[in-house]
């Protein structure tokens, strides 16, 4: 019997099994606005098997997004726009997960195939924001540090995210705290600078980014499952790590989510990432252990032995993978023949099985 081609329950929604999409930006959104590469692109992840499907780092305010042609939730006009998509993945047996974000002093940048650097006002640039005037790195602007007004203002357009997320049909909301986009930038003492209640102690770090988790959950439903992906560490002597993400999931626990998406790094350049197969197992292994909360485990996972190793031996609950998704959509079909699963393939595609 397979673990990884069990159910997973988290609160009233069942995914078919334990392989989910990590949600991966596409760099194809028209104003913040999904298109038919969207519906295509995580439709076939849906049809391919999968049992949750993220959407990209999906930004809740225009100047939130990474690039300008990021996606975005921040009007009635988004949330509709997504309706299709959402529905669709329903059909195919999966369940829709959008990925709630603002990208902090990262934001502004341009396309990755280009370069990905930072663009300025008059090259669809603008004014990026973080808790401190920190630059992410040499070259980049010096981002404008956000006023308690500022804070009240991401807090409620993220709780309004959730509610426009909940009117597109999506049954999994996270709640982005990695790779060092702003609320990741709060944690981290690498970007957060601040001298008010909102930076230096653990305590003050955690604030924000605990008060963001506290609004999105108040807006979503009781009966829908809460995600939050985090960074485990920054990777450096001095920042985030990992016993500081342990104390962060109790007290995201204790608010009501449901699983902690453990990933790392990203919150300065040129880190000395120890990339391998399974690399980040470990952070969803100790956080699971720890605290008792759900966890998923990301990074470097591509063979089905590997994935089933890891939720069978109770080190994730879930695996999520991205690169390899990209590679063949169809992942888990295969990986259900080579563990020995029978699963139903969509049966316009049987005549294949």
């Amino acid at each position: 019997m397979s673990v990884l081609f069990t159910p997973l329950t988290l609160r009233g929604v069942t995914c078919r099994n334990r392989i989910f999409v990590s949600p991966m930006c596409q760099y194809f959104s028209r104003d913040g606005l999904p298109t038919d590469w969207h519906l295509v692109h995580l439709g076939s992840r849906a049809v391919g098997g999968a049992g949750l499907v993220m959407v990209e780092a999906t930004a809740v305010s225009a100047e939130g997004r990474i690039s300008p042609d990021d996606s975005g939730i921040w009007s009635d006009r988004h949330s509709e726009a997504f309706r299709p998509i959402t529905r669709f993945l329903r059909e195919q047996g999966a369940v829709p997960g959008i990925q709630l974000a603002h990208a902090g002093r990262k934001a502004s940048t341009d396309l990755p195939w280009r370069g990905g650097g930072p663009l300025r006002p008059e090259t669809r640039g603008w004014q990026p924001v973080a808790p401190s005037p920190v630059p992410f790195a040499p070259g980049y602007p010096v981002p404008r540090e956000l006023t308690l007004i500022d804070l009240d203002t991401v807090e409620q357009q993220f709780r309004a995210a959730a509610s426009r997320a909940l009117a597109a049909g999506f049954q999994v909301v996270e709640v982005h705290m990695a790779h060092g986009y702003l609320l990741h930038e709060f944690l981290s003492p690498f970007a957060n600078r601040r001298n008010d209640e909102y930076g230096g102690s653990l305590e003050n770090r955690l604030r924000f980014p605990l008060q963001v988790a506290r609004a999105v959950r108040g807006a979503w439903p009781e009966e829908l499952p809460l995600f939050v992906r985090i960074s485990a560490t920054d990777w450096a002597e001095g920042g985030w790590d990992l016993a500081q993400s342990v104390v962060l999931s109790r007290h995201l626990r204790e608010l009501g989510v449901d699983l902690i998406d453990c990933s790392a790094g990203l919150v300065v350049p040129d880190e000395p990432i120890p990339a391998g197969p399974g690399y980040q197992v470990p952070f969803a292994a100790a956080i699971r252990k720890e605290t008792g909360i759900a966890t998923g485990a990301v990074g470097f996972i591509t063979d089905p032995a590997q994935a089933e190793q890891i939720v069978a031996t109770g080190q994730a609950d879930a695996v999520l993978l991205a690169r390899e998704m990209l590679r063949n959509p169809y992942w888990p079909l295969h990986a259900a023949r080579s563990l020995g699963v029978d699963v139903s393939w969509p049966v316009q595609y049987e005549r294949a099985k």
